[in-house]
């Protein structure tokens, strides 16, 4: 049976995606709070009109009707939102990163094995994304064997002119490799099975943004895991002609044949999305996974009624986030 949701914060677009897939499963929504303005909000009242922006998130909160609380605040904020919700007696779906420092995630992980309740973060870049679907569909019937690497490239364009003062500061925004990076790690464990996991290498860089010294715009990573190894590069480097915010590939090599997902175009194509690539012993060809679904949403739906963990589980979220935590500060370590 579908529920009802509140939402606290609207300052990442994510949170279209987060709202519009759970209200599609038949949750609703009457409420939202946001801390002071957000660029997203003009764009937010014309999408969700018949929502009311209350001034007191304690609104929300206290509301018993409420059964779980979407956050896509400013990353700094994400987890003290969510501890104060998890307290209420809310389950939780926010916006990746899902919190900014171990510090951070050591309380969100004490409040959550206190409370009982679910503190799922929203990994897009898997989440919503059909060809990934897709590819974790053939990976499990053993399309290209075991998966050895991971790779994912995650370019991102800038567009400075929509971007609010918080994401060129350090300390709001968490790190490229915390926030950004946070989406490659989930692909990663999620597709190697890892549980044990070292990082070998991390690196951060402000390449063009001087004036902006707290802003990072390239950022790569390499994990080691007890299941495989990963290569994981982030940048806000996507040229203007590209007709999409980014040309976000996922390339995974197995034992058997390989798979690259194309996410969200397909350069020198006409522009078209989820497309994955297949290649093993017996086939060579492109797959269109527009059809694919996005299980997450009906997962999360289901494990707030039966109290399960079939959306993702809640030890990979915490690993997913302590990873990429680790990785910012091995990157920035002096």
């Amino acid at each position: 049976m579908p529920f009802k949701l509140g939402v606290l914060g609207i300052d990442h677009g994510h949170i279209f995606g987060m709202l519009g897939n759970m209200t599609a499963q038949g949750c609703t929504c009457t409420h939202y709070w946001t801390d002071g303005p957000a660029v997203t909000e003009a764009k937010f009242n014309e999408t969700f009109p018949h929502l009311e922006k209350v001034p007191d998130r304690r609104a929300i909160l206290d509301d018993p009707a409420v059964t779980m609380v979407l956050i896509s605040a400013v990353p700094a904020d994400r987890a003290a939102l969510a501890i104060e919700a998890m307290e209420a007696g809310k389950d939780v779906m926010v916006d990746k990163p899902g919190c900014t420092t171990l510090e951070q995630l050591e309380a969100i992980k004490a409040c959550q094995a206190r409370t009982g309740r679910i503190w799922s973060v929203n990994f897009s870049e898997r989440f919503e994304v059909r060809s990934t679907t897709r590819a974790s569909e053939l990976v499990a019937e053993g399309a290209i064997g075991r998966v050895v690497q991971v790779v994912t490239l995650a370019p991102h364009k800038q567009n400075l002119k929509t971007r609010p003062d918080w994401y060129f500061k350090r300390e709001r925004y968490g790190g490229i490799l915390t926030d950004i990076g946070s989406h490659q790690v989930d692909q990663f464990l999620h597709f190697t099975g890892s549980t044990e996991v070292t990082v070998g290498h991390a690196l951060v860089e402000n390449t063009t943004m001087p004036e902006h010294p707290g802003f990072q715009d390239f950022g790569e990573m390499t994990l080691v895991g007890d299941k495989g190894h990963g290569y994981l590069r982030l940048d806000w480097f996507t040229p203007n002609g590209l007709p999409t915010w980014g040309d976000g590939r996922l390339f995974l090599l197995g034992t058997e044949g390989t798979i690259e997902c194309r996410k969200y175009t397909d350069i020198g194509q006409p522009h078209r999305t989820d497309n994955l690539y297949l290649v093993n012993g017996t086939e060579n060809r492109h797959i269109d996974c527009s059809d694919a679904d996005l299980p997450y949403f009906p997962r999360l739906v289901a494990d707030v009624q039966d109290r399960t963990e079939t959306a993702a589980p809640q030890a990979h979220t915490f690993r997913t986030m302590h990873i990429a935590i680790s990785a910012q500060m091995k990157a920035e370590a002096k």
